[in-house]
Protein backbone atom coordinates (compact mmCIF):
# COMPACT_ATOMS: atom_id res chain seq x y z
CA UNK A 1 0.00 0.00 0.00
CA UNK A 2 1.28 3.58 -0.88
CA UNK A 3 2.45 5.44 2.14
CA UNK A 4 2.77 9.38 2.48
CA UNK A 5 5.84 10.14 4.00
CA UNK A 6 6.16 11.04 7.11
CA UNK A 7 7.60 14.36 7.85
CA UNK A 8 9.98 14.09 10.86
CA UNK A 9 13.04 14.00 8.96
CA UNK A 10 15.97 11.99 10.59
CA UNK A 11 18.66 14.39 11.50
CA UNK A 12 21.51 14.60 14.11
CA UNK A 13 20.08 15.82 17.61
CA UNK A 14 21.92 18.51 18.92
CA UNK A 15 21.06 19.04 22.42
CA UNK A 16 23.66 20.57 25.06
CA UNK A 17 26.68 18.87 25.03
CA UNK A 18 27.19 19.90 28.70
CA UNK A 19 24.35 19.37 30.84
CA UNK A 20 24.28 18.08 34.48
CA UNK A 21 21.73 15.31 35.71
CA UNK A 22 20.82 17.90 38.59
CA UNK A 23 19.87 21.13 37.69
CA UNK A 24 21.66 22.75 40.12
CA UNK A 25 25.30 21.81 38.76
CA UNK A 26 26.65 24.54 36.81
CA UNK A 27 28.28 23.74 33.10
CA UNK A 28 31.41 22.15 33.46
CA UNK A 29 32.82 23.17 30.28
CA UNK A 30 32.40 26.60 31.95
CA UNK A 31 33.74 25.58 35.27
CA UNK A 32 37.12 24.85 33.91
CA UNK A 33 37.32 27.69 31.40
CA UNK A 34 36.63 29.91 34.54
CA UNK A 35 39.26 28.14 36.26
CA UNK A 36 42.05 28.78 33.69
CA UNK A 37 41.25 32.33 33.06
CA UNK A 38 41.79 32.98 37.13
CA UNK A 39 45.13 30.64 36.81
CA UNK A 40 46.15 33.19 33.47
CA UNK A 41 44.59 36.50 34.25
CA UNK A 42 47.41 38.15 31.61
CA UNK A 43 46.18 35.94 29.07
CA UNK A 44 43.63 38.53 27.48
CA UNK A 45 42.99 36.77 24.41
CA UNK A 46 41.72 33.80 25.69
CA UNK A 47 39.75 35.40 28.49
CA UNK A 48 37.57 37.24 24.97
CA UNK A 49 37.76 33.27 23.24
CA UNK A 50 35.65 32.49 26.19
CA UNK A 51 33.18 35.25 26.18
CA UNK A 52 32.76 34.96 22.52
CA UNK A 53 32.34 31.65 22.65
CA UNK A 54 29.37 31.83 25.33
CA UNK A 55 27.54 34.64 23.73
CA UNK A 56 27.94 32.53 20.14
CA UNK A 57 29.99 34.74 18.08
CA UNK A 58 31.77 31.78 16.80
CA UNK A 59 33.72 33.98 14.23
CA UNK A 60 35.06 36.54 17.16
CA UNK A 61 36.01 33.46 18.99
CA UNK A 62 37.94 31.76 16.18
CA UNK A 63 39.86 35.18 15.97
CA UNK A 64 40.63 35.49 19.62
CA UNK A 65 41.74 32.15 20.00
CA UNK A 66 43.93 31.71 17.20
CA UNK A 67 45.77 35.68 18.28
CA UNK A 68 46.19 33.65 21.95
CA UNK A 69 47.47 30.58 20.31
CA UNK A 70 49.78 32.43 18.58
CA UNK A 71 50.85 34.49 21.40
CA UNK A 72 51.35 31.80 24.30
CA UNK A 73 53.17 28.28 24.45
CA UNK A 74 50.96 27.56 27.18
CA UNK A 75 49.63 23.75 26.05
CA UNK A 76 47.37 23.94 29.05
CA UNK A 77 45.25 26.58 27.72
CA UNK A 78 45.99 25.44 23.61
CA UNK A 79 43.80 22.73 24.38
CA UNK A 80 41.07 24.80 25.67
CA UNK A 81 41.39 27.15 22.50
CA UNK A 82 41.86 24.08 20.17
CA UNK A 83 38.49 23.06 21.64
CA UNK A 84 36.60 26.49 21.50
CA UNK A 85 37.84 26.60 17.73
CA UNK A 86 36.85 23.23 17.08
CA UNK A 87 32.91 23.81 18.43
CA UNK A 88 33.29 27.52 16.37
CA UNK A 89 34.11 25.39 13.40
CA UNK A 90 31.23 23.37 13.63
CA UNK A 91 28.71 25.60 14.85
CA UNK A 92 29.45 27.17 11.44
CA UNK A 93 29.20 23.70 9.98
CA UNK A 94 32.80 23.44 8.74
CA UNK A 95 33.44 19.90 9.64
CA UNK A 96 36.39 18.78 8.58
CA UNK A 97 38.24 22.32 10.15
CA UNK A 98 36.41 21.32 13.34
CA UNK A 99 37.73 17.46 12.96
CA UNK A 100 41.74 18.97 12.83
CA UNK A 101 41.20 21.34 15.24
CA UNK A 102 39.40 18.90 17.90
CA UNK A 103 42.34 16.05 16.66
CA UNK A 104 45.03 18.82 18.15
CA UNK A 105 43.79 18.48 21.42
CA UNK A 106 46.28 16.09 24.15
CA UNK A 107 44.50 12.99 25.24
CA UNK A 108 45.38 14.39 28.98
CA UNK A 109 43.14 17.14 28.47
CA UNK A 110 40.38 16.79 31.67
CA UNK A 111 37.62 16.92 29.41
CA UNK A 112 38.54 14.80 26.52
CA UNK A 113 35.04 12.66 26.37
CA UNK A 114 33.97 16.21 25.14
CA UNK A 115 35.64 16.02 22.09
CA UNK A 116 35.18 12.36 21.15
CA UNK A 117 31.54 13.28 21.29
CA UNK A 118 32.36 16.20 19.12
CA UNK A 119 34.09 14.18 16.75
CA UNK A 120 30.92 11.50 16.84
CA UNK A 121 28.43 14.14 15.67
CA UNK A 122 31.27 15.25 13.26
CA UNK A 123 31.43 11.96 11.89
CA UNK A 124 28.04 11.93 11.37
CA UNK A 125 27.88 15.18 9.83
CA UNK A 126 30.14 13.40 7.28
CA UNK A 127 28.13 10.78 6.69
CA UNK A 128 31.05 8.47 8.39
CA UNK A 129 28.68 6.17 10.57
CA UNK A 130 31.28 3.99 11.33
CA UNK A 131 33.25 6.38 12.72
CA UNK A 132 30.70 8.10 14.26
CA UNK A 133 29.96 4.59 16.32
CA UNK A 134 33.39 3.93 16.99
CA UNK A 135 33.66 7.37 18.98
CA UNK A 136 30.36 7.42 20.56
CA UNK A 137 31.21 4.05 21.94
CA UNK A 138 34.18 5.27 23.78
CA UNK A 139 31.63 7.59 25.74
CA UNK A 140 28.97 4.71 26.05
CA UNK A 141 32.17 2.49 27.62
CA UNK A 142 33.40 5.49 30.39
CA UNK A 143 32.46 4.20 34.30
CA UNK A 144 29.11 5.41 35.84
CA UNK A 145 31.03 7.98 37.88
CA UNK A 146 32.41 9.52 34.80
CA UNK A 147 29.19 9.19 32.83
CA UNK A 148 27.50 11.32 35.63
CA UNK A 149 30.50 14.13 35.26
CA UNK A 150 30.39 14.29 31.66
CA UNK A 151 26.82 14.04 31.18
CA UNK A 152 25.95 13.75 27.07
CA UNK A 153 22.38 13.54 26.36
CA UNK A 154 22.17 13.16 23.10
CA UNK A 155 24.70 9.99 23.27
CA UNK A 156 22.38 7.11 22.49
CA UNK A 157 19.81 9.10 19.92
CA UNK A 158 22.75 9.53 17.82
CA UNK A 159 24.06 6.50 17.98
CA UNK A 160 20.26 5.06 17.22
CA UNK A 161 20.69 7.40 14.34
CA UNK A 162 23.70 5.81 12.85
CA UNK A 163 22.92 2.68 13.53
CA UNK A 164 19.38 3.50 11.30
CA UNK A 165 21.47 5.16 8.43
CA UNK A 166 23.57 1.94 8.51
CA UNK A 167 20.45 -0.30 8.04
CA UNK A 168 21.29 -1.71 11.24
CA UNK A 169 17.66 -1.73 12.55
CA UNK A 170 17.58 -4.16 15.56
CA UNK A 171 20.88 -2.14 16.94
CA UNK A 172 19.01 1.47 16.22
CA UNK A 173 15.44 0.75 17.67
CA UNK A 174 17.57 -0.63 20.81
CA UNK A 175 19.44 2.77 21.23
CA UNK A 176 16.75 5.16 20.63
CA UNK A 177 14.55 2.99 22.97
CA UNK A 178 17.75 3.59 25.92
CA UNK A 179 17.68 7.00 25.41
CA UNK A 180 13.56 7.42 25.41
CA UNK A 181 14.08 5.32 28.81
CA UNK A 182 16.40 8.05 30.39
CA UNK A 183 14.64 11.36 28.54
CA UNK A 184 10.82 9.85 30.26
CA UNK A 185 13.17 10.11 33.75
CA UNK A 186 14.44 13.65 33.35
CA UNK A 187 11.35 14.91 31.96
CA UNK A 188 12.23 16.58 29.44
CA UNK A 189 9.43 16.98 27.18
CA UNK A 190 10.82 18.79 23.55
CA UNK A 191 13.44 15.87 23.63
CA UNK A 192 10.73 13.15 24.76
CA UNK A 193 8.75 14.25 21.76
CA UNK A 194 11.72 14.37 19.45
CA UNK A 195 12.28 10.60 20.63
CA UNK A 196 8.94 9.26 20.61
CA UNK A 197 8.77 11.05 16.99
CA UNK A 198 12.07 9.25 15.74
CA UNK A 199 11.18 5.51 17.40
CA UNK A 200 7.66 5.73 15.79
CA UNK A 201 9.20 6.89 12.32
CA UNK A 202 11.58 3.68 12.70
CA UNK A 203 8.64 1.38 12.93
CA UNK A 204 6.38 3.01 10.70
CA UNK A 205 9.49 2.87 7.64
CA UNK A 206 9.54 -0.90 8.57
CA UNK A 207 5.76 -0.90 7.78
CA UNK A 208 5.23 -2.10 11.38
CA UNK A 209 2.34 0.51 12.32
CA UNK A 210 0.56 -1.11 15.40
CA UNK A 211 3.96 -0.71 17.16
CA UNK A 212 4.65 3.16 15.11
CA UNK A 213 1.08 4.84 16.01
CA UNK A 214 0.99 4.61 19.68
CA UNK A 215 4.21 6.20 19.79
CA UNK A 216 3.15 8.80 17.39
CA UNK A 217 0.14 9.18 19.63
CA UNK A 218 2.21 9.80 22.63
CA UNK A 219 4.46 12.74 20.61
CA UNK A 220 1.01 14.61 19.66
CA UNK A 221 -0.51 14.22 23.27
CA UNK A 222 2.93 15.12 24.74
CA UNK A 223 3.14 18.32 22.45
CA UNK A 224 0.17 19.96 23.63
CA UNK A 225 2.02 20.51 26.81
CA UNK A 226 4.50 22.58 25.26
CA UNK A 227 4.28 26.28 23.67
CA UNK A 228 6.50 25.50 20.74
CA UNK A 229 4.12 25.77 18.04
CA UNK A 230 6.57 24.48 15.29
CA UNK A 231 6.67 20.86 17.49
CA UNK A 232 2.97 21.02 17.88
CA UNK A 233 2.35 21.64 13.82
CA UNK A 234 4.46 18.75 13.06
CA UNK A 235 3.21 15.78 15.40
CA UNK A 236 -0.42 16.63 14.30
CA UNK A 237 0.96 16.81 10.69
CA UNK A 238 2.16 13.42 11.48
CA UNK A 239 -1.14 12.34 13.05
CA UNK A 240 -2.94 13.74 9.58
CA UNK A 241 -0.42 11.22 7.57
CA UNK A 242 -1.21 8.44 9.79
CA UNK A 243 -4.80 9.10 9.48
CA UNK A 244 -4.57 8.99 5.95
CA UNK A 245 -2.60 5.95 5.42
CA UNK A 246 -5.19 4.32 7.69
CA UNK A 247 -7.95 5.34 5.67
CA UNK A 248 -9.80 7.78 8.28
CA UNK A 249 -9.70 11.22 6.49
CA UNK A 250 -12.23 12.11 8.38
CA UNK A 251 -9.81 12.14 11.48
CA UNK A 252 -6.71 13.10 9.18
CA UNK A 253 -8.70 16.07 8.08
CA UNK A 254 -8.86 17.54 11.76
CA UNK A 255 -5.36 16.70 12.38
CA UNK A 256 -4.58 18.99 9.01
CA UNK A 257 -6.67 21.23 9.95
CA UNK A 258 -4.87 21.70 13.46
CA UNK A 259 -1.43 21.41 11.64
CA UNK A 260 -2.37 24.12 9.24
CA UNK A 261 -3.47 26.36 12.74
CA UNK A 262 -0.12 26.27 14.42
CA UNK A 263 1.41 27.07 10.99
CA UNK A 264 -0.77 30.09 11.19
CA UNK A 265 0.22 30.65 14.62
CA UNK A 266 4.06 30.26 13.55
CA UNK A 267 3.60 32.70 11.17
CA UNK A 268 1.99 35.13 13.00
CA UNK A 269 4.25 34.74 16.15
CA UNK A 270 7.38 35.39 13.42
CA UNK A 271 5.14 38.61 12.08
CA UNK A 272 5.05 39.52 15.24
CA UNK A 273 8.59 39.09 16.34
CA UNK A 274 9.61 41.26 13.17
CA UNK A 275 7.19 43.90 13.81
CA UNK A 276 8.39 44.30 17.27
CA UNK A 277 12.06 44.65 16.13
CA UNK A 278 11.19 47.09 13.48
CA UNK A 279 9.52 48.70 15.82
CA UNK A 280 13.16 48.55 17.99
CA UNK A 281 15.24 49.16 15.41
CA UNK A 282 12.50 52.44 15.10
CA UNK A 283 12.70 53.70 18.07
CA UNK A 284 16.32 53.48 18.60
CA UNK A 285 17.00 55.26 14.77
CA UNK A 286 14.74 58.11 16.36
CA UNK A 287 16.29 58.43 19.80
CA UNK A 288 19.93 58.11 17.39
CA UNK A 289 18.22 61.44 15.85
CA UNK A 290 17.69 63.59 18.82
CA UNK A 291 21.21 62.79 19.93
CA UNK A 292 22.92 63.84 16.34
CA UNK A 293 20.24 66.88 17.16
CA UNK A 294 21.76 67.57 20.49
CA UNK A 295 24.97 66.53 19.46
CA UNK A 296 25.18 69.35 16.40
CA UNK A 297 23.67 71.80 18.96
CA UNK A 298 26.28 71.48 21.40
CA UNK A 299 29.21 71.46 19.03
CA UNK A 300 27.95 74.77 17.70
CA UNK A 301 27.52 76.07 21.11
CA UNK A 302 31.28 75.04 22.18
CA UNK A 303 32.51 76.23 18.81
CA UNK A 304 31.20 80.19 19.47
CA UNK A 305 32.18 79.42 22.69
CA UNK A 306 36.16 78.51 22.11
CA UNK A 307 36.14 80.95 19.12
CA UNK A 308 38.26 83.02 21.22
CA UNK A 309 40.28 81.11 22.88
CA UNK A 310 41.57 79.46 20.21
CA UNK A 311 42.37 82.76 18.47
CA UNK A 312 44.55 83.83 21.72
CA UNK A 313 45.92 80.62 21.28
CA UNK A 314 46.79 80.15 18.00
CA UNK A 315 48.42 83.95 17.95
CA UNK A 316 50.29 82.60 21.25
CA UNK A 317 51.41 79.44 19.51
CA UNK A 318 52.22 81.22 16.42
CA UNK A 319 54.66 83.64 18.46
CA UNK A 320 56.05 80.64 20.11
CA UNK A 321 56.54 78.89 16.91
CA UNK A 322 58.35 82.10 15.46
CA UNK A 323 60.93 81.86 17.99
CA UNK A 324 61.51 78.02 18.04
CA UNK A 325 62.05 77.82 14.50
CA UNK A 326 64.68 80.55 14.73
CA UNK A 327 66.37 78.85 17.51
CA UNK A 328 65.90 75.43 15.85
CA UNK A 329 67.53 77.21 12.69
CA UNK A 330 70.43 78.40 14.98
CA UNK A 331 71.19 75.24 16.40
CA UNK A 332 71.21 73.12 12.89
CA UNK A 333 72.99 75.31 11.47
CA UNK A 334 76.05 75.04 14.88
CA UNK A 335 75.04 71.40 14.32
CA UNK A 336 76.03 71.42 10.55
CA UNK A 337 79.07 73.44 11.35
CA UNK A 338 79.93 70.55 14.15
CA UNK A 339 79.81 67.87 11.57
CA UNK A 340 81.67 69.65 9.15
CA UNK A 341 85.11 70.25 11.17
CA UNK A 342 84.39 66.59 12.06
CA UNK A 343 84.40 65.54 8.22
CA UNK A 344 87.44 67.95 7.47
CA UNK A 345 88.91 65.99 10.33
CA UNK A 346 88.03 63.00 8.94
CA UNK A 347 89.36 63.51 5.82
CA UNK A 348 92.58 65.10 6.95
CA UNK A 349 92.72 61.47 8.63
CA UNK A 350 92.09 59.46 5.88
CA UNK A 351 94.62 61.41 3.40
CA UNK A 352 97.40 61.00 6.05
CA UNK A 353 96.75 57.02 6.44
CA UNK A 354 96.63 56.98 2.97
CA UNK A 355 99.65 58.71 2.34
CA UNK A 356 101.80 56.88 5.27
CA UNK A 357 100.21 53.56 4.52
CA UNK A 358 100.98 53.92 0.84
CA UNK A 359 104.45 54.98 1.62
CA UNK A 360 105.27 51.91 3.78
CA UNK A 361 103.72 49.94 1.21
CA UNK A 362 106.03 52.03 -1.21
CA UNK A 363 109.29 51.04 0.78
CA UNK A 364 108.39 47.48 1.22
CA UNK A 365 107.55 46.61 -2.09
CA UNK A 366 110.81 48.79 -3.10
CA UNK A 367 112.62 46.78 -0.81
CA UNK A 368 111.41 43.36 -1.94
CA UNK A 369 112.03 44.39 -5.73
CA UNK A 370 115.84 45.07 -4.55
CA UNK A 371 116.08 42.47 -2.69
CA UNK A 372 114.89 40.38 -5.66
CA UNK A 373 117.34 41.72 -7.99
CA UNK A 374 120.58 40.41 -5.40
CA UNK A 375 118.83 37.23 -4.48
CA UNK A 376 119.07 36.67 -8.88
CA UNK A 377 122.89 37.43 -8.87
CA UNK A 378 123.20 35.12 -5.68
CA UNK A 379 121.58 32.48 -7.69
CA UNK A 380 123.80 32.96 -11.00
CA UNK A 381 127.12 33.27 -8.38
CA UNK A 382 125.89 30.67 -6.44
CA UNK A 383 126.74 32.69 -3.09
CA UNK A 384 124.58 30.49 -0.66
CA UNK A 385 125.11 32.29 2.48
CA UNK A 386 124.34 35.79 1.41
CA UNK A 387 120.99 34.19 -0.54
CA UNK A 388 119.93 32.65 2.69
CA UNK A 389 119.84 35.94 4.13
CA UNK A 390 118.23 37.54 1.21
CA UNK A 391 115.59 34.98 1.57
CA UNK A 392 114.90 35.57 5.96
CA UNK A 393 115.51 39.00 4.72
CA UNK A 394 112.60 39.06 1.82
CA UNK A 395 110.58 37.02 4.23
CA UNK A 396 110.50 39.73 7.23
CA UNK A 397 109.86 42.52 4.80
CA UNK A 398 106.92 40.51 3.18
CA UNK A 399 105.33 39.70 7.04
CA UNK A 400 105.79 43.48 7.57
CA UNK A 401 103.49 44.58 4.64
CA UNK A 402 101.18 41.26 5.49
CA UNK A 403 100.98 42.93 9.21
CA UNK A 404 100.45 46.66 7.99
CA UNK A 405 97.64 45.37 5.53
CA UNK A 406 95.49 43.44 8.32
CA UNK A 407 96.16 45.71 10.82
CA UNK A 408 94.57 48.09 8.08
CA UNK A 409 91.77 46.19 7.85
CA UNK A 410 90.79 44.99 11.11
CA UNK A 411 90.66 49.09 11.78
CA UNK A 412 88.44 49.92 8.88
CA UNK A 413 86.38 47.36 9.98
CA UNK A 414 86.28 48.62 13.53
CA UNK A 415 85.53 52.23 12.36
CA UNK A 416 82.29 51.03 10.50
CA UNK A 417 81.18 49.07 13.44
CA UNK A 418 81.49 45.74 10.87
CA UNK A 419 83.78 43.31 13.43
CA UNK A 420 82.00 41.21 15.18
CA UNK A 421 82.94 40.67 19.06
CA UNK A 422 81.47 37.93 21.02
CA UNK A 423 82.45 37.81 24.72
CA UNK A 424 83.98 34.40 26.36
CA UNK A 425 85.96 32.52 28.84
CA UNK A 426 89.46 32.89 27.61
CA UNK A 427 92.55 30.66 29.21
CA UNK A 428 95.04 33.13 28.48
CA UNK A 429 98.07 31.15 28.51
CA UNK A 430 96.74 29.03 25.60
CA UNK A 431 96.59 31.85 23.95
CA UNK A 432 99.52 33.23 24.28
CA UNK A 433 101.43 29.95 23.30
CA UNK A 434 99.28 30.06 20.26
CA UNK A 435 100.82 33.66 19.61
CA UNK A 436 104.25 32.83 20.78
CA UNK A 437 104.29 29.71 18.18
CA UNK A 438 103.30 31.99 15.43
CA UNK A 439 106.01 34.19 15.86
CA UNK A 440 109.27 31.98 16.37
CA UNK A 441 110.81 32.15 13.24
CA UNK A 442 111.25 35.94 14.05
CA UNK A 443 112.31 35.17 17.60
CA UNK A 444 114.92 32.54 16.30
CA UNK A 445 115.99 35.18 13.41
CA UNK A 446 116.63 37.74 16.46
CA UNK A 447 117.51 35.18 18.70
CA UNK A 448 115.18 36.42 21.45
CA UNK A 449 113.94 34.35 23.93
CA UNK A 450 110.65 34.07 24.61
CA UNK A 451 109.07 33.44 28.33
CA UNK A 452 105.82 32.80 28.81
CA UNK A 453 104.94 33.41 32.82
CA UNK A 454 101.03 33.64 32.60
CA UNK A 455 99.50 31.95 34.86
CA UNK A 456 97.72 28.54 33.99
CA UNK A 457 94.62 29.69 36.21
CA UNK A 458 93.98 32.64 34.48
CA UNK A 459 90.80 33.22 32.41
CA UNK A 460 89.16 36.29 31.05
CA UNK A 461 86.06 37.47 29.36
CA UNK A 462 86.59 38.98 26.36
CA UNK A 463 86.64 38.66 22.43
CA UNK A 464 88.76 36.17 21.14
CA UNK A 465 89.58 37.33 18.13
CA UNK A 466 90.10 40.70 18.94
CA UNK A 467 92.53 39.26 21.76
CA UNK A 468 95.05 37.65 19.33
CA UNK A 469 94.96 40.85 16.91
CA UNK A 470 95.74 42.70 19.96
CA UNK A 471 98.80 40.32 21.29
CA UNK A 472 100.44 39.83 17.70
CA UNK A 473 100.47 43.90 17.39
CA UNK A 474 102.23 44.32 20.34
CA UNK A 475 104.29 40.93 20.43
CA UNK A 476 105.17 41.97 16.90
CA UNK A 477 106.06 45.81 18.36
CA UNK A 478 108.48 44.20 21.47
CA UNK A 479 110.22 41.92 18.59
CA UNK A 480 110.32 45.22 16.33
CA UNK A 481 112.22 46.83 18.75
CA UNK A 482 114.13 44.71 20.74
CA UNK A 483 118.04 44.03 20.02
CA UNK A 484 119.20 40.93 19.30
CA UNK A 485 120.08 38.15 22.27
CA UNK A 486 117.33 40.26 24.36
CA UNK A 487 114.41 38.78 26.31
CA UNK A 488 110.96 39.16 25.99
CA UNK A 489 108.46 38.60 28.96
CA UNK A 490 104.53 37.67 28.88
CA UNK A 491 103.35 37.34 32.79
CA UNK A 492 100.35 37.69 34.62
CA UNK A 493 99.51 39.44 38.23
CA UNK A 494 96.27 38.46 40.07
CA UNK A 495 94.86 41.35 41.89
CA UNK A 496 92.00 41.56 43.93
CA UNK A 497 89.48 43.48 42.03
CA UNK A 498 87.60 42.01 38.90
CA UNK A 499 90.17 41.95 36.40
CA UNK A 500 93.60 40.12 35.51
CA UNK A 501 96.80 42.06 35.35
CA UNK A 502 98.36 41.17 32.37
CA UNK A 503 102.24 42.38 31.21
CA UNK A 504 104.26 42.47 27.98
CA UNK A 505 107.40 43.51 28.74
CA UNK A 506 110.78 43.70 26.39
CA UNK A 507 113.82 45.51 26.49
CA UNK A 508 113.98 47.55 23.60
CA UNK A 509 115.03 50.56 22.75
CA UNK A 510 112.32 52.35 25.17
CA UNK A 511 109.99 55.60 24.78
CA UNK A 512 110.26 59.54 25.94
CA UNK A 513 107.05 60.36 28.37
CA UNK A 514 105.74 62.41 25.79
CA UNK A 515 105.40 59.85 23.03
CA UNK A 516 103.97 57.53 25.92
CA UNK A 517 101.89 60.62 26.44
CA UNK A 518 101.03 60.53 22.62
CA UNK A 519 100.23 56.67 21.91
CA UNK A 520 98.00 56.59 25.02
CA UNK A 521 95.97 60.05 23.75
CA UNK A 522 92.32 58.85 22.15
CA UNK A 523 92.31 61.37 19.19
CA UNK A 524 95.74 59.87 18.00
CA UNK A 525 95.69 57.64 15.06
CA UNK A 526 99.33 58.16 13.46
CA UNK A 527 102.58 58.30 15.22
CA UNK A 528 105.94 57.94 13.77
CA UNK A 529 108.56 55.96 15.90
CA UNK A 530 111.94 58.03 17.43
CA UNK A 531 113.86 55.05 15.55
CA UNK A 532 114.88 56.54 12.26
CA UNK A 533 115.29 53.41 10.70
CA UNK A 534 111.86 51.99 11.77
CA UNK A 535 109.11 54.51 10.28
CA UNK A 536 104.85 52.91 10.74
CA UNK A 537 101.73 54.34 10.76
CA UNK A 538 101.18 53.54 14.60
CA UNK A 539 97.94 52.05 13.10
CA UNK A 540 98.53 49.07 15.17
CA UNK A 541 98.55 50.64 18.11
CA UNK A 542 95.81 52.63 17.68
CA UNK A 543 93.89 49.18 17.06
CA UNK A 544 95.18 47.64 19.91
CA UNK A 545 93.66 50.84 22.24
CA UNK A 546 90.12 50.50 20.42
CA UNK A 547 89.86 46.71 20.70
CA UNK A 548 91.10 46.51 24.37
CA UNK A 549 88.28 49.22 25.34
CA UNK A 550 85.50 47.09 23.52
CA UNK A 551 86.49 44.45 25.37
CA UNK A 552 86.10 46.24 29.07
CA UNK A 553 90.11 46.79 29.12
CA UNK A 554 92.06 49.22 29.75
CA UNK A 555 96.15 50.09 28.74
CA UNK A 556 99.04 51.56 30.39
CA UNK A 557 102.51 52.28 29.82
CA UNK A 558 105.63 52.25 31.45
CA UNK A 559 109.32 52.26 29.72
CA UNK A 560 112.44 53.69 29.73
CA UNK A 561 115.30 55.00 26.79
CA UNK A 562 117.50 51.64 25.84
CA UNK A 563 116.33 50.09 28.85
CA UNK A 564 113.19 48.73 27.98
CA UNK A 565 109.04 48.85 27.42
CA UNK A 566 106.12 47.19 29.75
CA UNK A 567 102.43 47.29 28.57
CA UNK A 568 100.48 47.01 30.95
CA UNK A 569 96.80 45.10 29.98
CA UNK A 570 94.18 44.73 32.58
CA UNK A 571 90.83 42.82 31.16
CA UNK A 572 87.76 41.57 33.10
CA UNK A 573 88.04 38.18 34.75
CA UNK A 574 85.42 35.22 33.96
CA UNK A 575 82.76 35.40 36.57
Amino acid sequence: MFRVRIIINLCIVFSSFFVFPQENNKDLLHLELNKQTQKFPTEINFKKAKIFFYKKYWDSTLVYSMKQLNSSKTKEIADYCHFLRGSSFRELKLFREAKTEFNLISKKWPLYPFVYNNLGIISLELKDYKNSIYYFSILEKLSEKDKKKYYIKSLYENIGLCYLLLNQLSSAENYYLKSNEILKKEKDTISLIGSYSNIANLYYQQYKDRQAIPYFEKAYFLSKKVKNFDTRRVASKNMAIVEENRGNFKQALVYRKESEQWQDSLNNQNKVWALADYEKKYAVAQKQKQISVLKVENELKNTQRNTMFFSTVGLLLLLTGGVYVYGQKVKNAKIILSQKEKLDELNATKDQLFSIVSHDLRSSVNALKTSNTKLTSSLESKNYDELDKLLHQNSAIANGAYSLLDNLLHWALLQTQQLYFHKDSVHLFSIVQQIEYSYKPLLLEKTIAFENEVSKNCFIFVDLDSLKIILRNLLDNAIKFSPENSKIRFYSLDTPSEFHQFIIEDQGIGMRPETIAELLEDNELLAKKSNSEIIGTGLGMQLCKQMIKKNGGTLAIESELNKGTKMILSFPKTV
